[in-house]
């Protein structure tokens, strides 16, 4: 599958028929087209077609984007017009349909693989890592390992976190060959060492292979015993909604553990599920069902619908069960400790936003992502759903159809959200991860023993240039998975 343009990836929700419902025979025209190019256009327009209806239809910025207005087009022979100057479904769409302050829509041309990465599964090494330059004005880059996978090639070959690699296949990684080198189905690292900035090749090799795999995103689950309290540590890496069993369960262990406080690692966590980040909030405090988390705002048309028809339909309230009916276990703190980083997105900003209002969340690490959108799977189907998709094509599209925002109206955070606690990760001295002497773990540990030690910022930060999963389909998206049914404009 091709994915196009994924660095503007990302979140949540629905799909529907409305002032396109006419259009919805997407059968190519009949007759031929003029020469002149002013008639209807010979061309299958089949996609395009779909991809114009699905935006003009839910696309929360569909306002900024004159050519998606209702009566824009005054015929349908008009609009085809318009959809054949562009020479891919994906130039229209990203080049014709987008709002300029839209990051994180997109399209893909193969559904199947898209559900699989939404479930967890993907083809990969099992080696998370970011790449960054040698120094400022370099071309040469380096990578660090920032976890592996268990059961994984890399976790076969001895990776671990902390490992530096600059070779891929014996060529020095640089910024114009890492995607090609990377994105090999197997190949050979070529580790180095970095001893008072210098880094240097030590000979050492390992060779990976890329292999499907399901990433269960509960990384690390454990207790810590912290002067005789209780601390649990979750390590989340992605909101899998097909793992909340699993992460219900864990905070059952932490609940029979005793746990008074909690230490939220979402570093890595691009985001994911809007549900998951809202049964994970209710798992951390418990007290507050039926209260609000946080409310949506969609396009005119839609939100006009939903505040006349089923205001509540706008609501994310704090649920006592996950989806599967299982009770939501749940540790009623009143105080939550949240490691960040500014790969932390989507619905992992979701919980600290949503969580702010009711208990007091302490931001450790870095300035998060900023990304308060969510977006939802359109196929081409008559109501957008999966059932009766076109069986002629897998296209399917990811468009922004909401923002979100806490109790109390917080939305637009676009810069990211600040910590309370400034550390970055050093990339010579990673430490282990769950292990209390870990730099991101221990300054969390030593804010809730109350220590007020500084913390050392004396290490060279490298310029960040690309990390493991930024040109997968689930990098830094926040989606919903239900379709909220049709309306009529």
């Amino acid at each position: 599958m091709r994915i196009f343009k994924l660095q503007f990836l990302t979140l949540l929700f629905i799909g529907v028929l409305a002032s396109c419902s006419k259009d919805n025979n997407d059968s190519p025209p009949q007759g031929t087209t003029p020469p002149d190019t002013s008639g209807v256009s010979a061309r299958d327009l089949t996609v395009e077609r779909f991809v114009y209806r699905g935006l003009n239809e839910i696309y929360l910025y569909k306002a900024d984007v004159p050519v998606l207005a209702n009566n824009y087009f005054a015929t349908n022979d008009d609009r085809d017009n318009f959809l054949d100057n562009y020479a891919t479904p994906e130039d229209l769409f990203y080049d014709g349909l987008l709002a300029s302050q839209d990051r994180f829509s997109f399209i893909v041309d193969d559904y199947i693989e898209l559900e699989n990465l939404f479930s967890g599964i993907s083809t990969t090494t099992g080696m998370s890592y970011g790449l960054v330059r040698f120094s400022s004005d370099s071309n040469d880059i380096f990578g660090y390992v920032r976890y592996v996978q268990p059961n994984t090639s890399a976790s076969e070959a001895g990776v671990k976190r902390g490992n530096i690699f600059t070779q891929i296949d014996d060529q020095q990684l640089t910024v114009s060959n890492y995607q090609d080198l990377l994105n090999q189905t197997s190949y050979t690292l070529g580790f180095a060492t970095i001893t008072d900035n210098t880094i240097s090749e030590n000979g050492e090799t390992a060779t990976l292979m890329q292999r499907e795999y399901n990433a269960n995103p509960i990384f690390i689950a454990k207790t810590l015993d912290v002067n005789g309290q209780k601390v649990g540590y979750l390590m989340y890496n992605s909101f899998v909604a097909d793992y909340d069993p699993e992460l219900n369960a864990a905070f059952a262990k932490f609940k029979a553990d005793g746990v008074t406080d909690l230490v939220l690692d979402l570093r890595y966590d691009g985001g994911g599920s809007v549900r998951t980040a809202t049964d994970l909030s209710a798992m951390i405090t418990g007290q507050f069902p039926g209260e609000i988390f946080t409310k949506e705002q969609w396009n005119k048309d839609y939100q006009e619908y939903f505040e006349s028809t089923d205001p509540e339909r706008l609501l994310n309230k704090f649920n006592t069960k996950i989806t599967n009916g299982e009770m939501i276990n749940s540790l009623n703190l009143s105080r939550l400790f949240v490691l960040t980083t500014d790969r932390t997105a989507s619905a992992s900003e979701l919980v600290i936003n949503g969580l702010k209002p009711y208990i007091n969340v302490v931001q450790i690490g870095e300035t998060t992502t900023g990304k308060f959108q969510a977006s939802v799977t359109l196929y081409d189907s008559p109501d957008f759903g999966r059932l009766k998709a076109n069986s002629k094509h897998t296209y399917a599209i990811q468009p922004l159809v909401l923002k979100s925002a806490n109790k109390n109206g917080v939305s637009d955070y676009v810069n990211g959200l600040d910590p309370d606690i400034q550390i970055s990760e050093d990339i010579t001295n990673l430490g282990v991860l769950g292990d209390p002497n870990e730099p991101f773990l221990k300054a969390a540990l030593d804010a809730i023993k109350g220590n007020k030690k500084s913390i050392s910022r004396d290490f060279k930060l490298f310029d960040p240039v690309a990390e493991s999963n930024m040109n997968e389909m689930n990098y830094q998206r926040m989606y919903i998975d239900e379709l909220p049914g049709t309306i009529s404009q």
